[in-house]
């Protein structure tokens, strides 16, 4: 570390004066540096406070922290074409004009093992690194059986009190990732439909933005959620990214072949 004679004297170098023997003492030397040392201080102290409040919305958010764009297979047109939205759409929070003037909204949709919770994961990830962005992360499912046992006021586990508490986050978090939309549902229940609607609708308000994930084809997840919900979605500005290439999941199944038994049944009672 630099003692206070040698960044007096580095300063006198930078500032035009010639290195003596005796210490540079005047005000204004003295003064500079003060300043400098104080701005330096500031700044570590800015870069630190940015650090801790980056990393609490990262705990927060509940997201895999192999979500990033340098983890991508871009093997594919889709997956392009999904990561050129997706930048742009990670571009576009930099404007601050853009950011307030309404709700935006990406909808992912295409079979299982295409990326689409990735690229959703990395864009949160940007979004919180570079703006900080809060983001929360959510399996739609998980949301509405909290739900459903909320309802059970015998419950010892304060779950509905802990339902409230997210149920409001999931109202003023910037950035809100459904995930598994209607996952293996051809249509949800009336009062979770109201439920999902009415939570969409709050975020427009607030000019919240969103991205839902789901395995459905258009058709068939306005068939899951319904008028009310699926109206919900359609005031948003919406952009529609469909993921169309292979699974990059491991087949499990790859060169198994089934043999027919040979005809016993474990546990059989005859």
């Amino acid at each position: 570390m630099e003692s206070l004679q040698e960044k007096i004297k580095k300063l006198g170098r930078t500032i035009g004066k010639s290195e003596t023997t005796e210490p540079v003492t005047d005000y204004q030397t003295m003064r500079k540096i003060y300043e400098l040392q104080a701005n330096q201080d500031v700044r570590q102290l800015q870069h630190l406070s940015k650090q801790e409040r980056i990393a609490k919305i990262h705990g927060r958010s509940d997201l895999n922290p192999k979500w990033v764009f340098d983890n991508i297979q871009m093997d594919s047109p889709d997956v392009v074409e999904a990561v050129s939205i997706a930048k742009s759409f990670i571009a576009a929070h930099q404007d601050i004009n853009w950011r307030n003037s309404g709700a935006h909204m990406m909808l992912f949709y295409g079979d299982y093992g295409r990326g689409k919770s990735h690229i959703a994961g990395a864009i949160a990830h940007e979004l919180i690194n570079k703006l900080e962005i809060s983001v929360l992360y959510r399996q739609l499912s998980t949301l509405l059986e909290m739900r459903f046992f909320s309802y059970d006021f015998g419950a010892t586990d304060n779950i509905g009190e802990k339902f409230r508490e997210i149920n409001q986050e999931l109202m003023e978090v910037d950035l809100l990732i459904l995930d598994e939309v209607c996952v293996n549902e051809t249509q949800l229940k009336k009062n979770a439909q109201s439920w999902l609607g009415n939570l969409l609708r709050q975020r427009k308000v607030n000019n919240k933005n969103c991205i839902l994930i789901t395995n459905h084809e258009l058709p068939q997840l306005y068939n899951a959620l319904g008028d009310y919900c699926f109206e919900s979605i359609k005031e948003y500005d919406t952009y529609k990214v469909k993921f169309s290439g292979n699974s990059r999941r491991t087949e499990l199944l790859e060169d198994y072949e089934i043999k027919t038994s040979s005809g016993y049944t474990p546990n059989q009672v005859k």
